[in-house]
């Protein structure tokens, strides 16, 4: 399926512009997502187990507090999302090197290939969308993204590119 090649009106910060984006904003990811909802659901399991998976497979090792604080859900949500996934054997936990007190995240081998076969559902259907839109669309896009994340938490995100 073609990208749309309609353009941004020149006068892209009126309202029908911002509305027109925060509704494809909107049913972007909420089909995004779905792609892998049913894959999820037949374990029982959901976005919120995915999330984890994703960001503990992006850094592997990574404390219980840094997941906690780049989810920025509470502290009891991610609790239980990690006792089932522990559970069900995806997700173990190591006491930290130097703090004891640590618990450090790492997938088990069956953690790494359910985030693997997740990750390449969603991957088919961002590789697509952006052959579509084009690399200029692509950073484009990005930019905006980035501008929706508050400075102050751009600097946790960037380090999951290293």
């Amino acid at each position: 399926m073609a990208a749309p090649t309609t353009s941004a009106s020149p006068l892209f910060l009126r309202e029908p512009e911002l509305r027109r984006g925060m509704e494809l904003l909107y049913f972007g990811n909420s089909h995004f997502t779905r792609s892998i909802d049913r894959g999820l659901a037949q374990r029982g399991l959901g976005r919120a187990h995915h999330r984890a998976l994703y960001f503990i497979a992006r850094s592997p090792g990574m404390t219980v507090s840094q997941l906690l604080a780049l989810l920025a859900i509470t502290k009891q949500s991610l609790g239980r999302v990690l006792t089932e996934l522990t559970d069900r054997g995806l997700v173990e936990t190591r006491p930290g090197d130097r703090d004891r007190r640590q618990r450090l995240l790492n997938l088990t081998e069956d953690g790494k290939a359910l985030e693997n076969e997740l990750f390449e559902a969603l991957r088919e259907r961002l590789s697509a969308a952006y052959a579509s839109a084009g690399q200029a669309a692509v950073g484009g896009f990005w930019a905006v993204l980035e501008g929706l994340i508050p400075e102050d938490e751009r600097k946790r995100i960037e380090g999951l590119r290293e």
